[in-house]
């Protein structure tokens, strides 16, 4: 019987609206193809959908610069749409989480609009403005994501005003309560509408300091958040899910967003693993392989370290990461076996699962060869700033083939049809041409595909509280490159084993083994002691407890 609030229960479901399903031939996906593919998502077993957003925008980074809050953007549909968007999902039991972007707005709002008129503009206090100082460019050296500084020159009003992205993304001032109090209402806006709670983007930046040079987990950022729990999600009656984007956290961090006795957050998405295959102290472009141990620690520190204090996400992919089968598995010799290997891997552990349109039948990294294939801002400012530093084009193409936002970006595959079952028109983004190997028509209808396996793992989670619930132990006594942990409660113990590696591994089975549950090679033994694992094998056995 399970227990607890209803998304520590199920698997959560991202999509990126614009790549997911056009209904209406335009290449560009849309809220109505939504819809269309609801039933999909129910066969699948989902239970909510992290929804990108949708709201108005001039699109300078693909929705996450938003200029008007309770209003969606025409070529994603209409408010109507929306709203039965919301209902449609509900009566398949899946709750929509709106992707809430609160840290900037684009400059194309109409609070910037206004504030940028002059000093004593109304809304000027929305944004964060500072004036020229003698003999400096700008106000200090806060840079931006994207690239370059942080502050840009207005002439109208003759100040700086800052976006930790780009330009086009001013950041709102958290310090001002009018700010607070619009963001509030525009999110009762929504509750009332009906959905399933927030993913709230780049939310651990509201408290920045920019005079101090603090952007992350600023002095008052918790203490909006409790602000902001209060005034909206944390209502009495109230069952909504919250998950903060919080790049810099550490478990103690995290324990502040989401002990439940502090009423700000249900969970965190923490990037620690995300950054183990880049150089230390350098950027994300800055390749490195994946050492495998350090995944192990990472993972198994956020299993334990949280206890009750906290809840964890689980996840691999993003709109903003890499494919998992290309970045760290095996997309060309070994496709189906690591792909369902990284499924095992996550699925098995405590905390809310997240699925990335297209991980559930291994969708790949898409190659490109020159800049002009680059639609992503922040690939493409990358590509300008180290060519002109110096770097060489070639290694840079490569790391954004590797690291790039584009990758998750390619529209869905679901069929073999040249617009990959997406499109009747011209997609927005490339389609990777590989849709014809890796498409969902193909997938459903084999009982031992890599979505077959997602499908297996969502139910195993729905049908043993030991998945949700159980204790994490990390299995020390591997090779290397074996993952291997048990998940334990009162009556039963399961053990998980992953060799995340091209090669053979050896493992010894300590454990009495009593029934495989799930594995991504067809004739997996139940036998205990010594054996070789094969390329990416991974299985799930019930042991004696």
């Amino acid at each position: 019987m399970t227990t607890g609030k209803w998304w520590q229960n199920v698997v959560m479901y991202q999509i990126y609206p614009r790549s997911f399903q056009d209904s209406n031939g335009d290449g560009i996906g849309d809220i109505l193809g939504i819809i269309s593919r609801l039933d999909y998502l129910q066969q699948l077993g989902i239970g909510g959908i992290w929804l990108s957003p949708v709201y108005a925008s001039p699109n300078d980074d693909n929705g996450y610069d938003i200029s008007d809050y309770e209003a969606i953007l025409p070529e994603f549909g209409t408010m109507a749409d929306m709203e039965r968007l919301i209902s449609e999902a509900k009566a398949r039991g899946i709750r929509i989480v709106m992707d809430l972007v609160v840290n900037h707005t684009s400059d194309e709002h109409r609070w910037f609009v206004e504030g940028r008129k002059a000093k004593d503009a109304p809304y000027h206090d929305f944004y964060v403005w500072r004036d020229p100082v003698e003999g400096q460019d700008v106000p200090n050296g806060l840079r931006s994501t994207f690239s370059g500084p942080a502050w840009t020159y207005d002439p109208t009003v003759g100040q700086y005003y800052l976006h930790l992205f780009s330009p086009k993304q001013p950041d709102l001032n958290w310090a001002n309560p009018a700010v607070r109090h619009a963001v509030y209402d525009m999110m009762n806006f929504w509750i009332a509408k009906g959905i399933g709670g927030f993913r709230m983007d780049v939310i651990d930046l509201i408290g920045k300091e920019p005079d101090k040079m603090i952007t992350g987990n600023g002095p008052k950022l918790h203490d909006y958040l409790q602000e902001m729990n209060q005034a909206t999600f944390g209502g009495k009656g109230q069952d909504l899910m919250t998950v903060g984007e919080t790049w810099g956290a550490t478990p103690e961090i995290a324990k502040l967003f989401s002990d439940p006795a502090r009423h700000e957050l249900s969970m965190v998405f923490q990037f620690e693993h995300s950054g183990l295959d880049q150089q230390p102290g350098k950027d994300k472009w800055d390749l490195q392989p994946l050492a495998v141990p350090d995944l192990k620690r990472v993972l198994s520190k956020w299993q334990t370290a949280l206890g009750d204090q906290g809840w964890n996400s689980l996840f691999w992919n993003n709109h903003d990461l890499p494919r998992i089968v290309s970045r760290w598995g095996d997309d060309q010799n070994y496709h189906d076996q690591s792909a369902k290997l990284f499924a095992i891997l996550l699925h098995m552990m405590k905390g809310t699962p997240y699925i990335y349109q297209g991980e559930e039948i291994g969708m790949t990294n898409y190659p490109i060869t020159s800049v002009a294939e680059i639609d992503d801002i922040e690939s493409i400012n990358l590509y300008n700033e180290r060519v002109e530093a110096g770097y060489n084009p070639a290694d840079v193409i490569n790391s954004i083939n590797v690291k790039g936002r584009d990758n998750a970006r390619t529209p869905m595959q679901w069929d073999s049809a040249d617009g990959a079952g997406f499109t009747t028109g011209k997609p927005w983004l490339h389609i990777n041409p590989n849709h014809v190997q890796y498409n969902v028509a193909d997938e459903v209808a084999d009982p031992d595909s890599v979505w077959a396996t997602y499908q297996q793992l969502i139910a195993l989670r729905k049908q043993n509280n030991l998945v949700v619930w159980g204790d994490y132990t990390l299995f020390e006594d591997t090779a290397d490159d074996v993952f291997a942990y048990y998940r334990t409660d009162q009556n039963r113990r399961w053990l998980i084993v992953a060799n995340v590696s091209a090669k053979s591994n050896a493992f010894t089975l300590t454990d009495q083994a009593e029934r495989l549950i799930i594995s991504n090679y067809a004739d997996t033994a139940l036998t205990g002691g010594d054996r070789q694992l094969r390329p990416y094998e991974a299985f799930v056995v019930e042991v004696k407890a």
